[in-house]
């Protein structure tokens, strides 16, 4: 079949057309200076995935310089011209792309990279930055008023990072969202530790150094990540179910006999694998540092960290979060009651366990002791807002929450839910709308009422 001369001319123009329709969709584009969280619009990074971190972090706590030199594995999401990594306050002196240079510029706490060439969408590729200088901890209201991040110790540092603190001594995309497996070096003067997540793959003196390597195999967030640096007693074993457990412990607080760390690590990582389901992670543990400043503790991912020997209750709340937070991470952080929540339920279930004081009766004592005029109940559960992500109400409210949901869908429902929550999102993300379904599918009840009156409405619900 022969096409008339128009006809020849139309099909051409109609293939110029589609040609330049693809090529403009396929132009290279620069990734997003943030993933979209309204809390921290500049966390985390677009245009890519993160997949695995290799750190190497050298400390000299004489002069409390920290140089390091991070790669990044990732895939990018789309074609990319450039893409951005979140650095706080510290000098980057080179950075590579699939080993090459590649050009850099700053901006606050952004570092934007472009290649020398487009990355091609769904492509992995590998950005290696070297970087150095004074890592200085964050402060203001978010938690509790105290510093977090990089925070210097008598012997070395204590690292503890959530939400946004990641990124203080480690180039990354310092969200939640977008999860990673791990590789971490820690260079440090002989006779420290160098302690992190997962499990411990070498040790070896180098000069006048020590460098410990540790490896994390199953996604982790970037605030859950650590590089803590001291002095430490050091336990290993394993809990009467077999899940391996090393705890470390300052020398400083070994007198301190309010709790037995090793002990009710290892008692309370087991029961919850019975109540909320198998351990997700390849060891447990505990770090605890002597950091009065701090003065609060946080679920390090495989080891919690305390900055002190805290009592048995902290304890089985930093534990439960290696399912509630760790494992199931969220999606936004405005659904931090999703982490903060469920871990102060565990400690409702733990008396109970103990034969202390049922979940109902703390839940009522809690409900009791603030009146309605109480500035706890103006806290909107479900988006309590930056400043006051981690007020007591996300907390206590939050536990209030899975209380008066285990009373209206009963015990053997409730039970379900737990573990069928945490295996439908290991170590990926959640949302709230995500557990509302999930509960309403498992107890075949419609539960619009409960959950709007106690995470997204303020006020002291009416019994």
């Amino acid at each position: 079949m022969a096409l008339s001369r128009s006809a020849r001319l139309g099909a051409l123009a109609t293939a110029a057309a589609s040609f330049l329709v693809i090529a403009a969709s396929s132009a290279p584009t620069p990734g997003a200076d943030g993933i979209g969280d309204s809390y921290f619009p500049q966390l985390g990074n677009g245009g890519y995935d993160a997949r695995h971190y290799d750190l190497d972090v050298a400390y000299n706590p004489d002069t409390d310089r920290l140089d390091g030199r991070t790669t990044l594995t990732a895939r990018a999401t789309q074609r990319l011209s450039s893409f951005d990594l979140d650095l706080q306050k510290l000098d980057v002196t080179k950075v590579e792309v699939n080993g090459r240079r590649a050009e850099f510029t700053r901006e606050g706490d952004e570092v934007r990279v472009t290649p020398r060439g487009a990355l091609p969408k769904g492509r992995t590729f590998r950005v290696t930055v070297t970087y150095g200088g004074v890592p200085q901890p964050l402060g203001g209201p978010i938690i509790f008023g105290s510093d977090y991040g990089w925070m210097k110790t008598a012997d070395g540092v204590f690292v503890v990072c959530e939400p946004n603190a990641a990124s203080t001594w480690f180039p990354s995309s310092d969200h939640p969202a977008d999860k990673a497996t791990y590789d971490i070096r820690i260079k440090a003067p002989k006779g420290l530790k160098g302690i992190s997540n997962g499990r411990l793959i070498s040790t070896h003196d180098r000069g006048d150094t020590t460098v410990t390597h540790w490896r994390e195999s199953k996604p982790m967030a970037t605030y859950l990540a650590t590089a803590t640096i001291g002095k430490f007693d050091v336990k290993t074993g394993r809990t009467p179910a077999g899940t391996p457990i090393y705890v470390a412990i300052d020398p400083v607080l070994a007198n301190s006999n309010s709790v037995d760390v090793y002990a009710v690590t290892a008692e309370a990582t087991d029961y919850w694998s019975q109540i909320f389901g198998p351990y997700p992670f390849e060891e447990t543990g505990a770090i605890v540092d002597d950091m009065p400043q701090a003065g609060f503790s946080l679920e390090v991912q495989s080891k919690p960290a305390y900055s002190a020997v805290r009592d048995e209750s902290t304890i089985v709340h930093e534990l439960a979060h290696q399912w509630f937070g760790d494992s199931v991470s969220v999606d936004r952080w405005k659904d931090i009651w999703l982490n903060e929540g469920f871990a102060t339920y565990a400690q409702w279930l733990w008396s109970e366990h103990k034969g202390i004081r049922s979940a109902h009766d703390s839940f009522r004592a809690g409900y009791a002791a603030r009146p309605a005029d109480a500035a706890f109940w103006q806290i909107k559960v479900a988006d309590p807002q930056r400043d006051t992500m981690f007020a007591s109400a996300v907390y206590q409210r939050g536990a209030m929450t899975l209380q008066m949901l285990r009373e209206r869908i009963g015990d053997t429902a409730f039970f379900k839910l737990l573990p069928a929550w945490t295996k439908l999102h290991k170590y990926g993300n959640a949302k709230t709308d995500d557990f509302i379904r999930l509960a309403e599918k498992i107890s075949g009840r419609q539960l619009d009422d409960l959950f709007q009156t106690w995470l997204f409405t303020t006020g002291k619900p009416t019994l």
